[in-house]
């Protein structure tokens, strides 16, 4: 036991002569931990906000809708406004590979408001002819009551879902007591059956709360649309893609509505599982930089730890000799030399990384959980453990160069040469 005590003894005595220099290396070590924590935490924090805006809608989707052509085709002039049908929703389920298709309208068009009149009040939101399986495309949460179901659109039901700041700015009263009453559309009434919540962060889940869901069947009939259908949302099943469905929709809708194959600008589309790869390849690509940026910095302080200790051990060429001429045995003085590398490493890496959790626990807690941008920045236990042991692995290689230096030294020369 004592002689433990004196070998860790003799470590804190070699770091007490050189502090300066045993610091500087010191923090090299600790800047690398650190920066390492830190880049992997922001990152992760990134990656988290990103994902959580893409989170409130299904990653497979594909929407299409129809816009002008722009090429003559069976005889007919391009210039012609493509408009789908409730006849296209067969036909799109008939697709290999489709799980959900979803038509859907928006009363005024993309992203316009209406008026919506309620017990005296009145407001300005998005009106959305939407069906009951919208809700698998568009994650929501019901805050009370329930969305759109199978009922409402055979019947036809003047039947309202509203977002959570709708039923804000029109009632005064609670949620539980909102369900029942009535708002006014254009004229027509409609029950409040259910009050949604979108998941979507910022801009995209505040126009997600100011909408009104009506079932599709009932706003084709209330506002006389016949059977139009403003866009389709799809959803690529478990073994197909949403490339080879977006491909295969369009196709099928072309061939239905006379659209020349090459007429691309005929349909709008967007793919949402191309949006997901690409951000997956995109934090793929930033992990693969952190990493390699990480543990350069942390090479660079190991390799600190090397220089100082080649650098010690010529510095005590006397004692070491002299420590050989008594009887010390090569593998002690390696060790030796060892310990102390692994005490410099250890304590400066431990240092960094609890630093480094604190920055991020302290970054956390001034972003906030509903940041539009960054998601809680944190660090898996997993990565700071695994670098930990990676920085003490490195460490140890490290030292053996001036180990075997030091174990290497003769001790008739190093007496001589004091």
């Amino acid at each position: 036991m004592l002689e433990l005590l004196d070998r860790w003894l003799e470590v804190l005595e070699v770091v007490r002569r050189n502090r300066l220099r045993t610091g500087l290396t010191m923090l090299g070590v600790f800047w690398g931990m650190f920066m390492l924590l830190l880049m992997a935490g922001f990152g992760e924090g990134l990656e988290a906000g990103v994902k959580r805006t893409l989170g409130g809608s299904a990653t497979n989707a594909v929407f299409l809708w129809g816009r002008e052509t722009s090429l003559p085709y069976q005889g007919l002039q391009p210039g012609r406004e493509v408009d789908f049908v409730n006849e296209d929703v067969a036909a799109l389920r008939s697709l290999p590979g489709v799980e959900i298709v979803a038509p859907r309208n928006m009363l005024g068009g993309f992203r316009n408001r209406g008026e919506v009149r309620a017990e005296g009040r009145s407001g300005a939101f998005q009106v959305a002819a939407s069906v009951p399986d919208y809700r698998f495309i568009e994650a929501m949460r019901m805050r009370q009551g329930r969305f759109v179901n199978p009922l409402d659109m055979e019947d036809a039901r003047k039947v309202a879902v509203i977002g959570g700041t709708v039923a804000d700015e029109l009632f005064e009263a609670r949620d539980d007591s909102v369900l029942g009453r009535a708002i006014q559309i254009r004229g027509v009434w409609f029950q409040v059956v259910g009050i949604s919540e979108s998941r979507l962060p910022g801009d995209r889940g505040e126009r997600a709360d100011s909408t009104v869901h009506i079932p599709l069947a009932t706003y084709q009939q209330a506002f006389n649309q016949g059977d139009r259908v403003g866009w389709f949302a799809l959803t690529a099943g478990p073994e197909s893609s949403g490339a080879e469905l977006e491909a295969a929709a369009r196709a099928l809708l072309s061939e239905r509505h006379a659209i020349h194959p090459e007429d691309e600008p005929a349909m709008g589309s967007y793919n949402a599982e191309e949006e997901f790869q690409r951000v997956q390849r995109t934090f793929a690509g930033i992990r693969g930089f952190v990493g390699v940026v990480g543990g350069l910095t942390l090479l660079s302080g190991v390799f600190g730890v090397s220089n100082i200790l080649l650098i010690t051990v010529r510095e005590r060429t006397a004692e070491i000799g002299l420590g050989r001429a008594l009887g010390a045995t090569s593998g002690g003085i390696v060790l030796m030399i060892l310990r102390e590398a692994l005490v410099l490493t250890a304590v400066s890496g431990y240092a960094g990384l609890v630093t480094g959790v604190a920055v991020l626990a302290l970054a956390s807690q001034l972003l906030g959980s509903d940041h539009e941008v960054l998601g809680d920045p944190q660090v898996d236990i997993s990565l700071a453990l695994g670098a930990g042991l990676a920085l003490l692995v490195a460490a140890g290689l490290a030292a053996l160069v001036p180990a075997r230096y030091a174990a290497a030294i003769s001790p008739v020369e190093a007496l001589r040469n004091e």
